[in-house]
């Protein structure tokens, strides 16, 4: 039987993605939310966007909350010393907030003050980290304890900063599109939105 080779994973890990473009890795864990990082990862690629699954699990397959498997393009010990312009967490379950790994890259990524993303549960990551004191941001509704120290919003998605949240999967179109903006610029994800046919909720 022929071996099926993952040529997203080889781009990321020898480092011959382009680097004119903005690259993004986005974390996958048993129980994660299918609509919130599939659409999220589609929407950026449609914006050559050098978005990277990643999985937090033993291996590169990982299942989420509707048993929906896929394959991630690394392991997290294959990127986690890598350089990233964003880092993204989709939602569906608070296991995140539980991965040491995980949480010392984020802190990392912030301190250096770069870009953070996260939507549905997700959001408990930064609030775990104390990374949301004085910043507006939000969280699947009814986990806003889970959000420590931050203001209440009372948009769709919410950027302070270096840091972009939502609430959940019907916000994931507006979410992606708000992080293109971000890594990309509004022209690209306004023509994204319209090959999209989405409206901008976001704005």
């Amino acid at each position: 039987m022929k071996k099926v080779v993952n040529s997203n994973k080889i781009r990321h890990l020898k480092g011959s993605a382009d680097m004119s473009h903005a690259r993004a890795a986005l974390f996958i864990i048993d129980g994660f939310e299918e609509t919130e990082a599939l659409c999220t990862v589609d929407i950026l690629r449609r914006a050559e966007i050098d978005v990277a699954t990643v999985s937090l699990g033993d291996g590169e397959k990982i299942t989420g909350r509707s048993k929906i498997t896929i394959l991630a393009d690394a392991l997290f010990g294959e990127i986690k010393d890598k350089e990233f312009d964003m880092l993204i967490i989709p939602g569906g379950t608070i296991a995140y907030a539980e991965h040491e790994g995980l949480l010392k890259l984020v802190k990392k990524h912030h301190d250096e003050g770069r870009k953070l993303a996260a939507i549905c549960a997700a959001p408990a990551v930064f609030g775990k980290l104390g990374l949301l004191a004085g910043k507006r941001a939000l969280i699947y509704p009814g986990m806003e304890s889970m959000l420590e120290g931050a203001l209440p919003s009372g948009e769709t998605v919410e950027t302070d900063g270096n840091i972009t949240t939502s609430k959940g999967p019907g916000t994931t179109v507006c979410f992606a599109l708000r992080l293109v903006e971000i890594l990309a610029g509004k022209e690209t994800a306004e023509t994204v939105a319209e090959r999209f046919i989405a409206q901008r909720l976001d704005r």
